[in-house]
């Protein structure tokens, strides 16, 4: 009688063996995007004063160096112009410099003014920190004295495709 016993507990474990051995599964389907991503930021607090001259010579051009930009695109050929919101006085000219990012074109020192120029070219997915602005302010004689004034430079990146 035990013999039977034995075998009636090893036929009921059986049935549970193969029931753990059966899979189920489930599907989703997923929809997803990656949209087109162009971002530009500065930061610094560029200040600029000519107060010098050379005898005979023009005022002593000022450059201000410290401030920085970051870029973020996720397409090709970005590029990022740069304008002011108010022109110049007359006889001063207010210029910018963006050292340009990794495979990207700087367009060099550009004179700003309210309408948009090329100042880096060809920036393809990328992201990148710190990169240098330079501001140059330049005037000459004619210009007189101009009062302490401010200027919003506007920097806009543009994708490409």
């Amino acid at each position: 009688m035990s013999r039977t016993k034995k075998f009636v507990v090893s036929f009921a474990l059986l049935p549970l063996a193969a029931s753990a051995v059966m899979a189920q599964t489930a599907t989703h389907v997923l929809t997803f995007q990656v949209s087109a991503i162009n971002q530009v930021s500065v930061t610094g607090t560029p200040s600029l004063t000519i107060n010098a001259a050379v005898a005979g010579s023009a005022p002593t051009l000022v450059t201000a160096t410290g401030s920085t930009y970051s870029v973020t695109t996720n397409q090709s050929t970005a590029k990022i112009t740069a304008a002011i919101d108010v022109a110049m006085p007359s006889g001063v000219t207010l210029s910018t410099t963006l050292t340009a990012p990794s495979g990207a074109t700087s367009a060099g020192l550009k004179g700003l003014s309210a309408t948009a120029t090329d100042v880096v070219t060809g920036i393809t997915k990328l992201n990148q920190a710190g990169l240098a602005i330079t501001y140059q302010l330049e005037a000459t004689a004619l210009a007189g004295v101009v009062s302490s004034a401010t200027r919003t430079v506007t920097y806009t990146i543009t994708g490409g495709t």
